[in-house]
């Protein structure tokens, strides 16, 4: 038999981590046979994603795997190992079934509840520190999902207040127990409620700051299988034109904007300059900005607040 199963063998999903052949599977064929059974299915990433689920299935940090890449595995771990390999051949996303993302210094539960945190997201917490480094004291994340930008803020910057929001009381479970697991209950408060509902009357903040859906529904079908079936689509989708939510923001955010504070969105691709529009029409903000991600496609819109 060959180092790797032949194509057609990775059709046949009864032999995920085929063990019934006599030979050995060390830990890197079993890679490299994933990665091919995983290219079949349509996973762009399926070396990679090999090795997180294997490194999941054997209880070990994924780059100890080349440290030990020609150990044979043991059949328990092979079996321990199939099903979650089968569950990626299904698409559902690496995320989701290791149970965690990476987020800047965090690593957050992810779970179907929730949308997977982006490393494009990343740079919107980015933005928020450098313009908070004069001072600023309250924050309030609009649509906070797993936390990731709320605990993020918590965790690098000084803020006395930060308040995050979310619609969904499951997403907002998944972010409490993300905060408790970094120790950052008592810095950060959850609130139930879309978009405004949460807040009280007055409540004004010195940055309101989301990455709220923003996807079109007529571009639902043009999503990979990973976000379109796995994903909450509450999370994703947000009218005809995916600017529901953001227009409802930019309009009410002024009432809840401290005087010179920072209102900080992430969008989609082709709507940062019609938002920056809608910003500037309110008559209540100063220049607005518009920020790339890290393909230089306009990603994240940033306005100052005027006198109060």
């Amino acid at each position: 038999m060959n180092d790797l199963a032949k194509p057609a063998d990775l059709e046949r999903d009864s032999e995920v981590g085929v063990g019934n052949t006599g030979e050995s599977w060390t830990i890197l064929r079993m890679i490299l046979w994933s990665a091919e059974y995983l290219k079949n299915k349509g996973v762009e990433t399926g070396r990679l994603d090999a090795e997180w689920l294997l490194a999941a299935a054997l209880g070990v940090d994924r780059l100890q795997l080349y440290l030990k890449y020609d150990r044979p595995l043991r059949s328990e771990e092979r079996e321990a190992f199939k099903p979650l390999l089968r569950r990626r051949a299904g698409r559902e996303p690496l995320q989701y079934i290791i149970g965690r993302t990476g987020f800047r210094e965090l690593e957050l539960k992810t779970d179907p509840r929730v949308l997977i945190p982006r490393p494009e997201t990343e740079l919107l917490v980015q933005e928020v520190l450098d313009w908070a480094s004069a001072g600023a004291e309250s924050v309030w994340d609009m649509g906070t999902g797993a936390g990731a930008v709320a605990l993020s803020l918590a965790a690098e910057g000084t803020w006395t207040r930060v308040v995050a929001t979310d619609v969904s009381p499951e997403a907002l479970s998944v972010a409490a127990d993300n905060a408790e697991r970094y120790d950052l209950g008592g810095h950060v408060e959850f609130r139930e409620g879309s978009l405004f509902e949460p807040l009280e009357e007055g409540e004004r903040f010195d940055v309101i700051v989301s990455n709220p859906p923003y996807i079109a529904e007529s571009e639902k079908g043009e999503l990979q299988p990973e976000v379109r079936d796995w994903e909450p689509p509450e999370a994703l989708f947000a009218g005809e034109d995916g600017l529901d939510v953001i227009r409802q923001l930019v309009a009410g955010a002024p009432k809840h904007l401290l005087s010179g504070g920072l209102l900080a969105l992430e969008c989609g691709l082709g709507q940062a300059e019609g938002i920056a529009a809608d910003v500037q029409a309110t008559g209540a903000f100063g220049a607005v900005r518009i920020r790339a991600d890290l393909t230089g496609r306009p990603r994240f819109v940033t306005a100052e607040r005027g006198a109060v």
